[in-house]
């Protein structure tokens, strides 16, 4: 069953991605990707307080924070996952680990979305 309500709130989540994206870039205009950088900072916003509600205020059962923060801001934004990792290695004394997350995982992204284009450019 939790299969199943993470896959809804993630279909969920995803739709309202390319909504609030789309909206944003169609009122920005198409410059700069905001619609893009809008998601990614409100699923950071949403996923900080509601890790933290859950975590410190609210007894609910754990799938709902499988539903809320994987399935539906899984899908919304991966990046609040990744915000969130690496300020958890912030909070714990880890300042080294979590700057090499966030300057590996950006910089190893970069790569690999080079190489995925490589690749697909020279693809017969």
């Amino acid at each position: 069953m939790k299969y199943l309500l993470i896959a809804i709130a993630g279909a969920l989540g995803a739709l309202a991605r390319w909504g609030l994206a789309g909206a944003v870039q169609n009122r920005w205009g198409f410059g700069f990707p905001m619609g893009t950088a809008v998601v990614n900072v409100v699923g950071c916003f949403f996923f900080g307080l509601i890790a933290t509600l859950l975590d410190e205020r609210m007894a609910l059962p754990p799938e709902m924070r499988l539903v809320l923060l994987t399935g539906f801001l899984g899908a919304f934004t991966t990046f609040s996952t990744f915000t969130f990792e690496t300020m958890a290695l912030v909070r714990t004394g880890e300042f080294l680990l979590a700057t090499a997350n966030a300057i590996g995982q950006v910089t190893v992204g970069f790569a690999a979305l080079y190489l995925g284009m490589v690749i697909a450019r020279i693809l017969p």
